[in-house]
């Protein structure tokens, strides 16, 4: 889930309505590993392969909202889907299955943008058209659909310096943990923060967390150790579930009251916002983006062109030029939940005020 920020306020009904006119920092777990909503035997099938389910929006709102987009556009249609967790060479193999199967367009969020190229260009050479989806695949993809990810960087340190406000100056010790470096659009994300952040404070220490919370929280740690608790003026996070593992690491190292971005718009994400352990996060609406990735492999699935949806075009890794389609992210912060992800039906307001958030719901003016 990025140096002029445009301000712009979303709401996903209206992205929606837009996107049928026209025609989100990861590593996995073992929880889901090949889950799938139908059998394929090709034809009018569609194949959906996610990255992996310890990133909370895939189970929760990719798949389910992608699959209710190709259900709308093509009622017979069928989507195959796999989630991948966390495993590259497992989602390689099911990119080789929905081929044996027979599946036309693939959708896919790589686990690893480089090492499912092979895949995916052995799934061209069979005729197979390829949509990558949030992060840009390696090969020759047909389209890309995603968030304009050096945007969401943009907005993250921009967020940061907001948050530290007269105390952003080039003294201030930053702690920066980056994503993944499998992942392309850790790249973007760090790139934007970068454009966002040098020359205004000081970049003390950088590394990877991997998109992991317990990586996140011993590289900070570490930075901790090598800096010092009272020197770290704040911590940037590429996405709110290592911002988890930070938040728990700064708290035990009585470190309070700094800021602390994020990316995703998890629930737990908004929920320490509101409790004042994390600053910031960026909310990629999904649902627009899975209808936009599910519009798109209908049209390829009925041999439409999709001009009028891809108006852009990225390069990747691999150096193609593909059609793509960027949307874009807002910033969140305790003053603008009600009007982001509540605003959007995202999350209720009793999803966030649960018993333990009450009383900080009650001062940010969300109860």
């Amino acid at each position: 889930m990025n140096a002029t920020m445009r301000r712009v306020v979303i709401g996903t009904a209206a992205v929606s309505m837009a996107l049928s006119i026209a025609a989100c920092g990861k590593a996995g777990d073992d929880k889901k590993s090949d889950s799938s909503s139908s059998s394929s035997s090709g034809g009018k099938t569609i194949g959906l392969l996610l990255p992996d389910s310890v990133t909370a929006r895939y189970e929760k709102f990719d798949h389910p909202y992608f699959e209710a987009q190709v259900k709308k556009l093509c009622a017979d249609c069928t989507v195959d889907y796999a989630n991948a967790a966390g495993d590259a060479a497992k989602q390689a193999q099911q990119v080789s299955t929905m081929v044996t199967k027979g599946v036309k367009v693939i959708v896919i969020s790589a686990q690893d943008s480089a090492a499912i190229k092979s895949s995916i260009q052995a799934a061209v050479d069979k005729g197979v058209k390829v949509v990558a989806y949030d992060r840009l695949a390696q090969g020759p993809v047909s389209a890309y659909v995603s968030f304009d990810n050096v945007k969401v960087g943009q907005l993250q340190g921009q967020a940061l310096l907001d948050a530290l406000g007269s105390k952003a100056t080039t003294k201030s010790k930053i702690v920066m943990i980056n994503g993944d470096d499998a992942d392309p659009n850790a790249a973007q994300f760090k790139k934007g923060a970068h454009e966002a952040l040098d020359g205004k404070v000081d970049i003390a220490y950088e590394q990877s967390g991997l998109w992991k919370d317990t990586v996140a929280a011993q590289k900070v740690k570490a930075a901790i150790t090598q800096l010092g608790a009272s020197k770290i003026a704040g911590v940037y996070s590429a996405n709110d579930g290592m911002a988890g593992g930070i938040a728990t690491t700064l708290k035990g190292a009585g470190i309070s009251g700094i800021p602390l971005t994020g990316q995703d718009a998890e629930l737990a994400g908004i929920q320490r916002i509101v409790a004042g352990t994390q600053s910031s996060t960026v909310y990629k609406a999904f649902k627009p983006e899975a209808d936009a990735a599910a519009t798109i492999a209908v049209n390829l699935l009925d041999g439409k062109s999709i001009s009028s949806l891809a108006t852009t075009t990225q390069t990747s890794g691999s150096g193609d030029k593909v059609p793509s389609q960027l949307l874009t992210p807002v910033s969140v912060t305790k003053a603008n939940i009600k009007d982001t992800v509540i605003k959007d039906g995202l999350y209720t307001v009793s999803d966030i005020c649960t018993s333990e958030f009450a009383k900080a719901c009650k001062a940010a003016g969300l109860q």
